[in-house]
């Protein structure tokens, strides 16, 4: 009889959320300085939202699917799906797809999608309080973010909702780049470099 013997290979990837972070930060950086008027226009927005807002998480997530990190891979994923089609939409709006697709548009639907990731990114704070409080609070603030687009696509006090929209988005940029700094140094050097702060215990002890 021969015998035979059984080896298990493990693959180590590196921890994703460090450039996940940095593509959030970054899109909502430079999409919040044109809802606040600090800039004009849509154009350079784009290759922000495809690249950074899209392909970074995408990649975070493919990546923290290995890590059989299942909230990380499914926030990653479906913010970068959501910057996917946002850009998808904006390009619409300027007629890159042709002047029919431009005169069909309708903002309630974008007002629809963007209540489905309200309800998403609900639960998903939920989920966000056991893991850091860095990363609540950036779950929080997309809350504000999608409740003020939400009720501005649907035209309900469009001005105080798209403030709020445009501040909160500032503020993901904001601490999105502290998440992204304190995931980076912190694997580097080994220890708490940068506090991330702990998980509030409520629901995993």
């Amino acid at each position: 009889m021969s015998s035979q013997t059984k080896q298990s290979v493990q693959i180590v990837t590196a921890d994703p959320s460090g450039i996940g972070l940095f593509g959030l930060a970054m899109v909502t950086l430079v999409a919040s300085s044109q809802k606040l008027e600090l800039t004009q226009g849509l154009s350079f927005i784009i290759p922000w939202a495809i690249f950074l807002g899209a392909f970074a998480q995408i990649f975070a997530s493919i990546q923290d699917a290995k890590h059989n990190n299942t909230f990380g891979m499914t926030a990653f994923g479906a913010y970068g799906l959501f910057w996917l089609g946002v850009a998808s939409s904006w390009l619409m709006k300027l007629g890159v797809f042709g002047p029919q697709l431009a005169a069909d548009i309708d903002g309630k639907q974008l007002g629809f999608a963007f209540l489905g990731y309200l309800v998403f990114t609900l639960f998903m704070t939920i989920g966000a309080m056991e893991t850091h409080k860095v990363l609540f609070t950036i779950f929080v603030l997309i809350d504000f973010l999608f409740l003020g687009l939400t009720f501005d696509a649907f035209g309900i006090a469009p001005h105080v909702f798209h403030t709020l929209a445009a501040y909160a988005e500032m503020g993901i940029a904001i601490v999105s780049l502290y998440g992204c700094g304190a995931s980076v140094l912190n694997a580097h050097f080994g220890r708490s470099f940068l506090p991330l702060g702990s998980p509030f215990g409520i629901f995993k002890k």
